[in-house]
């Protein structure tokens, strides 16, 4: 595993005189990318430092308790060995979690794309709970968030929302709310207090580039109409709504939030852009390896992967069986103890497959 650590100081030094450049300073992107590099393998010589000289203690205590013949002293020795044995092992986990292959979309901005499916009004009213949820979520990380198309509904709910988040790695913590969320609760409709049980979808899609999705403008038909809002009633009375349609794959993307055509269809094409390079992912990854899908965070949008049941004040994540009682706090965009678990639950798979 230390093999090649032994260079990593020269790799560093070679990427803090690329930061100084002024020529990359001028391109952010490019900077940021290199700015990343520098700070992981910074991160992982700290730690092999930290190995190195738990390995040299622990040798010294050994050499202790071959050379000293003072039972106290041994005792001590003996004692101290336990203990860096145990942060060595904790140092190797910490460094094996840094040499893990990285996400390449981990750094990216995300598309999330709520929708309604069974459960009729009341799955579009979960539509906006779900939406608040990461909305507050996103604001407590610092990021932004911005929505690109959304189907109201007269009822107050949503037939579907699409919201670009944008921020330090977001979707290295969002990939993992890809699949169908089911709710159990009354319905504010319901007479009788019975409990129904409606189903949501959630896509999480990164955002692409222009360079790495190349959409060309005779593959579109554009179609322009007028917004309209919950139960029909006109929002403007110009052509600013944009549909856009991608002939070779069907996909078709809806903008009309915005009151400029123009932006709407700026919008359009970042959405379809980013659903085009996500089915070029899937497919892929479908290539690849089939056992993907029983991984955590594979992105399987037909796994049913939460239940939140509201009398009981519960969510279970089924794909770890993980249970929390604080489910209000949960919606209130308090999703770090539902995230984290299933982050520690892939590393640690990850981690067994390469031992």
């Amino acid at each position: 595993m230390f093999d090649k650590f032994d260079d990593l100081q020269e790799k560093i030094a070679h990427l803090e005189g690329r930061l100084s450049d002024p020529s990359l300073m001028s391109d952010q992107k490019a900077y940021q990318k290199v700015a990343r590099e520098h700070a992981h393998l910074s991160k992982l010589h700290a730690l092999y430092v930290q190995y190195q000289q738990v390995e040299v203690d622990i040798e010294e205590n050994k050499q202790l308790l071959q050379l000293d013949e003072d039972v106290d002293i041994q005792d001590l020795a003996r004692a101290e060995i336990d203990e860096l044995k145990k942060k060595e092992c904790e140092l190797q986990d910490s460094i094996r979690l840094l040499l893990l292959p990285k996400d390449p979309n981990d750094e990216r901005n995300t598309f999330l794309e709520i929708r309604a499916g069974t459960g009729g009004d009341e799955a579009a009213l979960f539509v906006g709970d779900l939406y608040r949820m990461y909305s507050r979520y996103a604001e407590s990380q610092g990021w932004r968030i911005e929505v690109m198309a959304s189907s109201p509904l007269g009822t107050g709910g949503f037939k579907e929302i699409i919201a670009l988040i944008s921020g330090d790695q977001v979707y290295s913590r969002m990939k993992y709310e890809s699949g169908t969320h089911r709710v159990q609760r009354v319905p504010e409709t319901e007479t009788q207090g019975r409990i129904h049980t409606s189903a949501v979808t959630v896509a999480i899609l990164p955002e692409a580039d222009e360079v790495e999705v190349d959409i060309k403008m005779n593959e579109l038909k554009f179609d322009v109409f007028r917004s309209s809002g919950p139960g029909g009633q006109s929002v403007n009375t110009t052509d600013s709504a944009v549909r856009v349609t991608h002939l070779p794959t069907g996909l078709v993307v809806i903008c009309q939030d915005e009151k400029s055509q123009h932006k709407n269809k700026a919008k359009a094409l970042t959405v379809l852009r980013a659903r085009l390079f996500d089915q070029v992912q899937q497919e892929h990854h479908d290539k690849i390896s089939l056992d993907r899908k029983t991984q955590v965070g594979s992105g399987d949008r037909s796994e049913r992967i939460r239940t939140y049941n509201f009398p009981q004040g519960r969510l279970t994540d089924h794909r770890i069986n993980l249970t929390i009682y604080r489910l209000d706090s949960i919606m209130d965009g308090k999703l770090d103890e539902v995230i984290d678990p299933l982050i520690n639950h892939d590393q640690a798979e990850k981690l067994r497959e390469i031992e």
